[in-house]
């Protein structure tokens, strides 16, 4: 008998009201800014989370086999809606501050992305930034120009190619391209406005280098003027490629998977393909912007026309 009182009496001592089993402190929604930093020989590197979105692989997906892509996906406990990245970059170079590709702005809500605070989180200020290099001008590459109409990189000279800004300035292009892109045309013509009323955007119709150590590498088929950037210092690279990929666990095992996104398909499978097996053999760094943040590895080349992406081991050493 005096065992089972004992035995009761412990059991009573765990019996807590519920209202006590109340954390401390409350759920805390949300994720820290993004950033990520690394070296390209003297370059500083910053990757910028401006945010991420569901994207429907499934259904923009274009020469997909049956299946494939809800299978693809599997391989890595994925499905679509899929989430997809939405990054930027910073290269600090010492004498200059240089942005490539600025996220979405207000495309996924009008307080905008989450740039500007990754941005601050990472010790920048919009202000300081004195180049932006555009891979093109879809709204969640270049909508992170303007915040409210105005510009964000006020001090900044734009830098895009002369046939992206022929082609999306122009509205009488809509009929070469599908309905699903033509609101790109008015978004393309309200992100640019203000720097071209300032005088600060500027083209370029080469693979001639923009800046010391980075040079423009055409690549046209997901816009007919969209450019890979690539760094160098000394035998250190890295590619900036932009939109050559939008769902990294379907179309780096097959790169003939295009997406509805793409102004001409085949051109864009070429592209892909092309660079793929460039990056794998010269064993660049490769720097994505709808790859899972922050969006830096590189392409392994499997064989038979098969990639794999190997994403950067997290360091906190510089």
């Amino acid at each position: 008998m005096k065992r089972a009182l004992i035995a009761l009496g412990l059991s009573l001592a765990y019996v807590v009201p519920a209202a006590q089993l109340a954390a401390s402190a409350p759920m805390q929604p949300g994720q820290a800014p993004g950033f990520y930093r690394m070296h390209v020989g003297r370059f500083e590197v910053t990757a910028l989370l401006d945010g991420t979105h569901p994207f429907p692989a499934d259904k923009l997906a274009v020469g997909a086999k049956p299946g494939e892509v809800a299978h693809l996906l599997a391989q890595q406990n994925l499905r679509s809606p899929v989430e997809g990245m939405l990054n930027a970059f910073m290269v600090n170079s010492g004498d200059k501050l240089i942005m490539i590709d600025t996220g979405a702005g207000n495309l996924y809500g009008k307080e905008g992305g989450g740039l500007l605070a990754a941005m601050k989180a990472a010790g920048y200020d919009p202000s300081q930034v004195d180049d932006v290099y555009l891979t093109h001008l879809h709204e969640d590459h270049a909508g992170g120009l303007i915040l409210d109409g105005k510009m964000l990189f006020p001090n900044a000279t734009i830098h895009v190619s002369k046939a992206e800004t022929d082609f999306w300035l122009d509205s009488a292009n809509k009929p070469q391209v599908g309905e699903l892109l033509w609101p790109f045309f008015e978004a393309t013509q309200e992100m640019l406005a203000p720097y071209i009323a300032a005088g600060r955007l500027k083209t370029f119709d080469s693979n001639a280098p923009l800046a010391p150590g980075l040079k423009p590498v055409p690549s046209p088929g997901h816009t007919p003027g969209h450019s890979y950037y690539l760094l160098q210092d000394g035998t250190d690279r890295m590619l900036f490629w932009g939109d050559t990929v939008h769902v990294q666990p379907v179309q780096l095992p097959d790169p003939d998977v295009a997406m509805k996104y793409d102004w001409n398909v085949p051109k864009a499978i070429a592209s892909r393909r092309r660079i793929f097996e460039e990056a794998a053999r010269n064993g660049w760094w490769v720097a994505g912007a709808h790859i899972s943040f922050p969006g830096i590895g590189h392409v392994r080349n499997l064989g038979g026309g098969h990639f794999a992406w190997v994403p950067a081991n997290y360091s906190l050493n510089r």
